[in-house]
């Protein structure tokens, strides 16, 4: 997700929650439509770039670029990939401090979590202010916008995912007894108020961190990142590691990353697919 003006950003949020992101994307994305028929596990991506009249796949993209990114960059974004997942996604809701979204950004992006979802974010409210926070972390992110914690949990569960709601209520599950092979969204919510009751009532499952002092919270930018830590050991110990991209995955998200390191790089894409052009016309 690039960052953009806010004046630009508050007309994109008026228009449609989620525009700014699938913009911002730069492999072709696959449609909610095309999710719904049969996909059995969320991959957001096609293995498709549109460069002007002609597309590329996932390989033609590295190939165009690979001379313009330093090796350590590109062994960078491989060790990066090889640790991603889309399995476990994290969803903020209602966080009226920007600081503690671009807190939670940073945490998702170094504990190997490429999707993160924010309901009901303030759009006067900018990721740009708390750069320092995040440490740029949101440029490396999936991150989806949503003013509606229903229409966010309708387009989860539909991508396969259960929605587990972290509250302080009696009928809840200690994060240690959950299973986090299982694709799950883990909402964490407001500073003051915590998780709505909507999100309450719309999720499948509510769950708590253990805690053994005079308070009873945690702050939820370092709840977010104890869960995805104790997420990332329980995965790593289930299954051996906490990423789960297959090959064709991988490769495309390399693709991705490899877009968005800088401008420069859409151009020398496009470049390539003129080439491409030329070359087969010659034929």
């Amino acid at each position: 997700m690039e960052i953009i003006k806010p004046r630009l950003r508050r007309k994109l949020l008026r228009r449609n929650p989620n525009d700014n992101v699938t913009s911002f994307m730069k492999m072709e994305r696959r449609t909610e439509a095309e999710v719904s028929s049969g996909t059995k596990r969320w991959f957001p991506y096609l293995d498709r770039f549109k460069a002007g009249s002609e597309f590329l796949s996932s390989e033609e993209v590295l190939e165009a670029v690979d001379s313009s990114l330093m090796d350590l960059r590109k062994e960078r974004f491989k060790n990066v990939v090889e640790n991603r997942t889309y399995s476990i996604c994290l969803v903020v809701e209602g966080l009226s401090d920007a600081g503690n979204v671009s807190a939670v950004f940073r945490s998702a992006d170094a504990l190997g979590f490429q999707s993160v979802h924010v309901v009901s974010l303030d759009s006067n409210k900018r990721y740009r202010e708390h750069r320092h926070v995040s440490m740029g972390a949101e440029k490396w992110l999936d991150i989806e916008l949503w003013d509606s914690t229903e229409k966010c949990f309708e387009v989860l569960k539909s991508r396969g995912y259960r929605i587990a709601t972290t509250h302080l209520g009696m009928e809840t599950v200690s994060v240690h007894d959950m299973d986090w092979s299982c694709p799950t969204a883990i909402v964490v919510g407001n500073e003051g108020t915590g998780i709505s009751e909507e999100a309450l009532k719309l999720s499948d499952m509510h769950c708590s961190i253990p805690m053994k002092g005079m308070v009873d919270s945690f702050n939820v930018s370092v709840a977010s990142g104890i869960l995805m830590h104790h997420a990332v050991c329980d995965r790593t110990s289930r299954l051996g590691a906490h990423g789960d991209l297959t090959s064709e995955e991988k490769q495309i998200l390399l693709a991705e990353f490899s877009l968005r390191h800088s401008r420069s790089s859409i151009s020398i894409a496009q470049e390539y697919a003129k080439r491409k052009v030329r070359s087969l016309s010659k034929l």
